[in-house]
C-alpha cells in the first residue's frame, strides 16, 4: 500500500490536484449523504460547501462505491417524480441522459471517421501526384471525373505525376529519380508534422490507444488521455502518418478517437462526467462506435467492445453499443468517404461456394496466421524494451520516426505492393480477376479469354502468365518487410493501429497459398476438367485466391490480437460475405490455439504488462493454492498494520499520521487493543475533511478529538478546543474477507466486483489489507512473492 506522492499537471478538463502515484489510490466525492440525521448539523461536512474530489492520476476508481452512490442519486430523482412538473421533467431527464449522450458520440464519431478516411486517401495519393484541374480529389475520383480509364490502378491523364509538374514525361531514369524524391520527401514530411504535432502538444496521442483503452474501462484513470487536446492532435497526426505510407492503420486509433468524444461530451451529463464507473459504460459504447466507423462494422463493433475492450458490460451497455454503434454507421455510410456507396471498407462478390477439402488449406492458413502472431509479438516487445532501455533511442523519438519512415518509403517505392497504402493493397489482394484487371500481374492467366478452359467463372484459368510469376517473388518480399516494419513501427511516437498490417500481412499469405493451391487444382486435373474429388463446376466450386486471402488476414489478425467472435463478425462485415463465415471461423480458432501455446498473450495485453498498468485480465485462470492471509499487508516481519481509533485520536495525531505515511485509506477500529474493524476511511476524504475544518471551525485545534461514533460528548470548557465529528466519512460496509479464504475466491472478486482493496480480518479483527496492486504483484511474482512462506507453493 505505499506509494509516493507527487505533483502532476493534469489535461484542461481536470483540475489540478495532488495525487498518490499507485495503481490502487482514489479520491473521493466528499458530499454528505442524503440521509442525514438532524443531530449531524454540527459537523465540518455540514458546515461547510459540498466538496468534489476526482480520483487522482494513475488511481485506479472503487466500482461499489461510485456504483452505490449512483444508487443514491438515481433514489433521489425517483422520489421528486411527485413534484410536478419539474420533479417530472428531471426523472425524464435522467432516464434519457445515457441515450443521448451516446447519441452525441456516435454523430460525432461518425463525421470524424469520414473526415479521416478523406483527407488520408488525399493525402497518400499526394506522394504520387496530384489531380491537376481538381487538385481536392484523390488519384481514384480525379480519374473517375475524367471518365478517361479503362483498367483499375492505372493513372488517368487528368492526374499528374510530379516529375509530370516540371514537364518530365519520358520514362527516363531521371523521371524515376523525380518520382522517387517527392515519395520519399512526402513521406518524410508528413511523418515529421505528425510526429513534433505529438511531441509538442499531445503526447498520450502516440500509440494504438487500445492497451489504455482497455485499462481505463477497467476502472483505472489516466489523466488528459480521453482529453480534448489529445483527440485533436490524434486525429490530425493519424492523417499525416497514414499518409505517409508508414505499415500501421487508423482502426486501433479510431477507438482511442471515439473513447476521447464520448468523454468529453459524457461532461455535458453531470451523471456520468462526475461519476466514473458510469462513465464507463458511455465510455463502452464508444469503444463500440469506433470499431464500426473503423471498419463499416457495427455488429463487430459491439462484439469487439464486449470480447476485447470492456470491463464492465451489462446488457443496458450492450444495448447503447449497439445504438451508439448504428448511429456511428449511419452517419459513415452518409459521409461515403470512399465513394461506393458501400459502409463494408473490402466488398467482394466471389461467384464460387467452398469445398471441404479446402478447410484444410484454411486450418494450415490459422496455424501460420498464430504462428506469425507470435513472432511478431516476440520480436516487438523485445525491440519495445530495448527502446525503454536505450536512451540513445528513448529520447530521440523524432529521429526514430523519421529513420523509420526513410527506410520504409526507400523500400516501398520499389515494390508496387509495398507502394500502396494498406487498405487498397488488402482490397487487391481480396479482389477477383476480371476484365477490369487485365493489365495487373495478379491476374495474368494464359488463355483467359477461352471459356472452354477456365476453372471457374471469375476470369482465372489456373495456368500462370509471366506477370503472376513476378507478382509472387514480390509479394513475398512485401510480406518480409512488411513484417520487419510493422515490429519497428508499433509502439514509435506516432499514431499506429495493428488492424490493417495485419490483415495485409495475412492478405498476402493467403493470396499465395490462394495461387498454389490453384496450381495444384490445375495440375491434378484430367483433360475433361472433372475428377471424383476436384469438380470444378464452372461458377460454384473452384479455388479462389481471394477467399484464401480474406481467410488469411483474418488468421494473422487473429494470431496477433487473440480476437475470436469479434473478428469473425468484423471479418464477415468487413467483405458484406456470409457464405464464407465457416472457413473465417476456422482458421481464426486454428490461430487462435496455435497463439496461445506458442505465446500466451495477446498483443495488447503483452504491451499492458509491458507498461506496467494495473490490469486485471478477467480471462485467465489462477489455479494457487493458499490463503489470503499469505499475501496480504502488512507481511511476516512488517510494521503493524497502520489504523485509525474510532474515538482516541486527535486532529494533531491524525495530520501526523497523514504526514507520516502514503497509504490511501484507514481501516477504522475500535481501539488499538481490541482491533475490532468498525469500517474503512480514505486519504483523500479526510485530508479534504480536516483542511476544511481547520479553516471553517475556529474551535476546531489541534487538541481537538476526532470522533467516528454517534456518541460525541461536548466540550466541557468554555472556549476550549471543540470535537470533530466525521461519522459520515467511514464507510461501515467496507469488503472483507477472513484471512483463511482461498486467493482464488480473492481474485474473482477482484475481478468480478472491480474491488479497490479488501480488509482482511480474524474472528472480526482486522488483520490487514490486500490492495489491487498487492493482487498484481502476486500473480506476476507468484511463489515468488514476499509474503509466500510456504515452500510447496505452486
Amino acid at each position: 500500500m505505499e506509494r509516493r506522492q507527487r505533483e502532476t499537471s493534469l489535461d484542461d478538463d481536470e483540475p489540478a490536484m495532488v495525487h498518490v502515484d499507485a495503481s490502487n489510490e482514489s479520491a473521493s466525492y466528499n458530499q454528505p449523504p442524503p440521509d442525514r440525521d438532524p443531530e449531524d448539523d454540527e459537523t465540518v461536512l455540514d458546515n461547510t460547501p459540498p466538496i468534489f474530489s476526482k480520483y487522482g492520476d494513475f488511481h485506479t476508481i472503487d466500482w461499489q462505491r461510485d456504483l452505490a452512490r449512483d444508487r443514491m442519486r438515481h433514489k433521489l430523482i425517483s422520489g421528486k417524480r411527485r413534484e410536478w412538473p419539474i420533479g417530472l421533467f428531471e426523472s425524464a431527464w435522467d432516464s434519457g441522459a445515457g441515450w443521448l449522450c451516446v447519441l452525441l458520440v456516435g454523430l460525432a464519431a461518425g463525421a470524424t471517421a469520414g473526415t479521416i478516411d478523406i483527407a488520408a486517401r488525399w493525402m497518400s495519393d499526394l506522394k504520387n501526384g496530384i489531380c491537376a484541374d481538381r487538385f481536392w480529389l484523390d488519384r481514384e475520383h480525379c480519374c473517375w471525373s475524367s471518365n478517361s480509364t479503362i483498367y483499375k490502378d492505372f493513372d488517368c491523364p487528368a492526374w499528374t505525376t510530379w516529375p509530370e509538374m516540371f514537364n518530365i514525361y519520358t520514362k527516363s531514369p531521371f523521371y524515376y529519380t523525380v518520382d522517387f524524391l517527392f515519395y520519399v520527401g512526402w513521406a518524410m514530411l508528413m511523418a515529421g508534422v505528425a510526429v513534433l504535432l505529438v511531441k509538442t502538444f499531445a503526447p498520450y496521442a502516440c500509440g494504438s490507444g487500445i492497451p489504455e483503452v482497455k485499462c481505463i474501462l477497467s476502472g483505472f484513470v489516466i489523466r488528459g488521455y480521453l482529453g480534448k487536446w489529445t483527440f485533436i492532435i490524434k486525429s490530425v497526426s493519424l492523417i499525416l502518418v497514414t499518409s505517409a505510407g508508414l505499415s500501421l492503420g487508423k482502426e486501433g486509433p479510431m477507438v482511442h478517437l471515439a473513447c476521447c468524444i464520448g468523454n468529453i461530451f459524457s461532461y455535458l451529463f453531470p451523471k456520468y462526467g462526475m461519476n466514473e464507473a458510469k462513465k464507463r459504460e458511455i465510455l463502452s459504447a464508444s469503444a463500440a462506435a469506433g470499431v464500426s466507423v473503423a471498419f463499416g462494422a457495427p455488429i463487430g463493433g459491439v462484439m469487439f467492445s464486449l470480447e476485447e475492450a470492456s470491463y464492465y458490460f451489462p446488457l443496458k451497455t450492450m444495448w447503447r453499443s449497439f445504438f451508439c454503434a448504428l448511429v456511428a454507421g449511419i452517419i459513415l455510410r452518409i459521409v461515403n468517404p470512399f465513394g461506393s456507396d458501400q459502409t463494408s471498407l473490402f466488398h467482394v462478390d466471389y461467384m464460387m461456394k467452398w469445398t471441404f477439402f479446402e478447410l484444410i488449406p484454411f486450418a494450415m492458413l490459422g496455424i501460420w496466421g498464430g504462428i506469425l502472431g507470435s513472432i511478431f509479438i516476440y520480436l516487438n516487445l523485445r525491440w519495445s524494451r530495448f527502446r525503454k532501455t536505450n536512451p540513445l533511442i528513448g529520447r530521440n523519438h523524432i529521429n526514430e520516426v523519421l529513420l523509420v519512415t526513410l527506410f520504409t518509403s526507400v523500400i516501398s517505392y520499389f515494390n508496387p505492393y509495398m507502394r500502396k497504402n494498406g487498405s487498397s493493397l488488402i482490397t487487391q489482394l481480396f479482389d477477383r480477376c476480371g476484365p477490369e484487371d487485365f493489365m495487373s500481374d495478379l491476374c495474368d492467366y494464359q488463355n483467359k479469354t477461352a471459356s472452354n478452359i477456365k476453372v471457374d467463372d471469375n476470369y482465372h484459368t489456373g495456368s500462370f502468365g509471366t506477370g503472376v510469376q513476378t507478382a509472387v517473388w514480390q509479394l513475398i518480399i512485401a510480406l518480409i518487410f512488411k513484417m520487419v516494419f510493422t515490429v519497428f513501427t508499433f509502439g514509435i511516437k506516432i499514431p499506429c493501429g495493428l488492424f490493417i498490417p495485419s490483415l495485409a500481412m495475412g492478405a498476402i499469405s493467403g493470396r499465395l497459398l490462394g495461387l498454389l493451391m490453384e496450381a495444384v487444382t490445375k495440375t491434378i486435373q484430367i483433360p475433361d476438367g472433372h475428377t471424383e474429388w476436384w469438380s470444378c463446376q464452372i461458377g460454384k466450386d473452384c479455388v479462389m485466391p481471394g477467399l484464401y486471402a480474406m481467410v488469411g488476414a483474418a488468421a494473422v489478425l487473429g494470431g496477433v490480437t487473440r480476437m475470436t467472435v469479434s473478428l469473425v463478425v468484423i471479418m464477415f462485415e468487413l467483405t458484406g460475405s456470409l457464405e464464407f463465415i465457416v472457413p473465417t471461423m476456422v482458421a481464426v480458432m486454428f490461430a487462435k490455439w496455435v497463439g496461445d501455446a506458442t505465446h500466451k498473450q495477446g498483443v495488447y495485453e503483452a504491451h499492458i504488462e509491458l507498461n506496467g498498468y494495473p490490469f486485471l485480465d478477467n480471462k485467465g485462470e489462477y489455479p494457487y493454492s493458499i490463503v489470503a492471509s499469505q499475501v496480504m499487508r502488512p507481511h511476516k516481519g512488517d510494521n503493524e498494520l497502520c489504523v485509525i481509533t474510532q474515538d482516541g485520536m486527535t486532529l494533531g495525531d491524525m495530520e501526523a499520521l497523514l504526514r507520516e505515511t502514503d497509504f490511501n485509506g484507514y481501516p477504522v477500529v475500535v481501539s488499538r487493543s481490541s482491533m475490532y474493524l468498525v469500517g474503512f476511511c480514505t486519504r483523500r476524504d479526510l485530508q479534504l475533511a480536516l483542511h476544511s475544518a481547520r479553516k471553517t471551525q475556529p474551535y476546531v485545534v489541534t487538541a481537538s478529538v476526532v470522533y467516528f461514533t454517534t456518541n460525541v460528548p461536548d466540550s466541557t470548557v468554555v472556549g476550549g478546543p471543540a470535537p470533530l465529528r466525521l461519522r459520515k466519512l467511514v464507510d461501515l460496509a467496507p469488503m472483507t474477507i477472513t484471512d483463511q479464504m482461498p486467493m482464488e475466491t480473492v481474485i474473482d472478486m477482484f475481478r468480478k466486483l472491480g474491488l479497490r482493496q479488501v480488509l482482511v480480518t480474524k474472528s472480526g479483527k482486522a488483520l490487514g489489507i490486500i490492495t489491487k496492486k498487492d493482487m498484481l504483484e502476486f500473480m506476476r511474482h507468484g511463489e515468488n512473492y514476499p509474503g509466500i512462506s510456504n515452500p510447496n507453493f505452486q
